[in-house]
């Protein structure tokens, strides 16, 4: 059987959610392949690592087109920058679920190409955070980056309580809108 490179790190995403210090031959079994066919893919864990690494990033820019981020950065419609910033807080779940082993990797977090992206990214959100601020929808008082890395502990946090059973799926969404808009919203939410 011809397992794809597309195969194996779908696989490999799936059992890195579940195992994510998971090694290269516990990953070849997961997988279903031997060891040698996985290193004729990847030649080591971090060459696996960085390509899981710009399909997430892949998902992350999706996912701030879906939501339109930019042109709510732009603008000074309130109910603009809403409907992009509950459409991030609902497509940071999916990503999280499908990517959350790569919030903690330590690959993903000192690759080059993968640094630069994440900040590219990271960037467009803080310039929403900030348009959010100016709009009312959230806290003037906080800075946009402390906003920002707020998220990503939130993001942690939905990676391991869905990893761990903590709470069901279907309670995410609330429970991450709820501890955001607590900590960081305004009055321009209810």
């Amino acid at each position: 059987m011809v397992v794809s490179r597309e195969q194996i790190m779908t696989a490999a995403i799936q059992h890195l959610n579940e195992h994510p210090a998971a090694s290269m031959a516990q990953l070849a079994e997961a997988v279903g392949i031997s060891r040698a066919t996985l290193h004729r893919q990847f030649s080591s864990r971090e060459e696996l690592m960085t390509a899981l690494g710009h399909r997430a990033h892949d998902r992350w820019h999706d996912l701030q087109v879906r939501a339109d981020v930019r042109s709510a950065a732009a603008s000074d419609d309130p109910h603009l920058i809403r409907q992009a910033l509950e459409a991030l807080l609902e497509g940071w779940i999916d990503v999280a679920d499908d990517y959350g082993f790569g919030l903690t990797d330590y690959a993903m977090a000192v690759h080059p190409e993968l640094l630069r992206r994440a900040d590219e990214l990271e960037e467009h959100e803080i310039a929403l955070f900030a348009a959010a601020q100016r709009a009312g929808l959230l806290r003037a008082d906080l800075p946009a980056r402390w906003i920002s890395n707020t998220v990503y502990g939130l993001l942690v946090a939905v990676r391991e309580s869905l990893r761990r059973g903590d709470v069901a799926r279907r309670d995410v969404p609330r429970l991450l809108r709820e501890t955001f808009l607590t900590g960081a919203g305004a009055g321009g939410w209810s």
